[in-house]
């Protein structure tokens, strides 16, 4: 597997995420496309109002799989240029926790590039949410899977 490009951006900061500029930074004039995510916090979960979240990582072995993830990318999208920033610390709401934009000169391959991003850095890199309310806090668990239609909603899949 190749490296990421050393035009890539790859960060963890515990700052504001600058996703216009990150979004330009991409930006060639070989491209035709640029694709963001911008992961946001929103003010509820689960039926549940949110009031803030806290995160951590493992911060080496994340910045280490958000290089793999580029690599990737790199290896089996026809695009150019990546900037993947996670932010850690307490954020608010309203403030962008990830952000990625990916360049191509289609943008069938920004679209899928992005997408394979962000659905990897959540299940792989070694990065906890902690969700906090009025009246306690948890610890996410990442996306949870979808209630199959047979199993009641108030009762779990399996024991």
């Amino acid at each position: 597997m190749s490296s990421s490009d050393a035009a890539d951006r790859i960060e963890i900061t515990r700052s504001r995420i600058p996703n216009g500029e990150l979004a330009s930074e991409v930006r060639t004039d070989r491209d035709g496309a640029v694709a963001t995510f911008d992961g946001c916090v929103r003010n509820q979960s689960h039926g549940r109002t949110t009031l803030y979240l806290e995160y951590q990582a493992y911060e080496e072995m994340a910045l280490a799989k958000m290089h793999e993830i580029a690599a990737h990318m790199h290896d089996n999208y026809a695009i150019g240029r990546i900037a993947m920033v996670h932010r850690l610390g307490r954020l608010e709401i309203g403030e962008t926790s990830v952000f990625i934009a990916v360049s191509a000169p289609h943008r069938a391959a920004a679209f899928d590039a992005c997408r394979y991003a962000i659905d990897t850095l959540k299940k792989t890199v070694p990065i906890w949410k902690k969700e906090f309310f009025a009246d306690g806090a948890v610890w996410a668990d990442g996306q949870l899977p979808p209630v199959p239609a047979e199993t009641p909603a108030g009762k779990p899949a399996s024991n």
